[in-house]
């Protein structure tokens, strides 16, 4: 299989998903990193970019060295309503350069295969992923988070060409 290389510039874009019961989670880790996801485009499922925008806003008004200007955050669906597949499809179109996905492994959800299609998606398409607080924070403090970066992708235009027996 040949590789293809992706450029992504120094502005992210950066998914943030958190299901019910790590919500919290995702909303303290977004205001520590405030400094850092303010530079860059988020991209949120449902509540969570609701939450995430109102801690961002309060966060800048606690520190005026921070703003809001420069930050763009677009809110898709609820994900069991559709935003893990409209996040899904974002990733398929090279629109997400990174996911933060605070997800509880403890519940079951209504929409887990859902998840397991963004996860794999995610993987398909070489995005980093985070699926907790520790790996979270070693993704967002990576010198690489502000830098131009390549990412090697594979290339799948045989598997597209692939003859097809018609069903009969």
């Amino acid at each position: 299989m040949t590789r293809t290389v992706k450029k992504l510039n120094e502005y992210k874009r950066i998914a943030l998903v958190a299901h019910d019961n790590r919500k919290k989670d995702l909303v303290e880790w977004a205001q520590w990193n405030a400094g850092i996801l303010l530079a860059h485009h988020l991209v949120c499922t449902g509540t969570t970019g609701t939450l995430v925008e109102k801690t961002l806003h309060d966060r800048c008004k606690e520190d005026e060295e921070l703003t809001l200007d420069r930050c763009q955050i677009t809110k898709l669906k609820s994900g069991p309503l559709g935003g893990d597949q409209q996040l899904g499809a974002m990733i398929a179109e090279g629109n997400i350069d990174l996911i933060i996905f605070f997800w509880d492994p403890m519940q079951p959800h209504p929409h887990d295969v859902d998840v397991k299609a963004l996860l794999r998606i995610a993987v398909v398409y070489n995005i980093p992923i985070a699926c907790n607080r520790s790996t979270a924070d070693f993704l967002i403090s990576s010198q690489l988070m502000n830098e131009k970066y390549e990412v090697i992708l594979d290339d799948f235009s045989q598997y597209l060409s692939r003859t097809i027996e018609p069903i009969r």
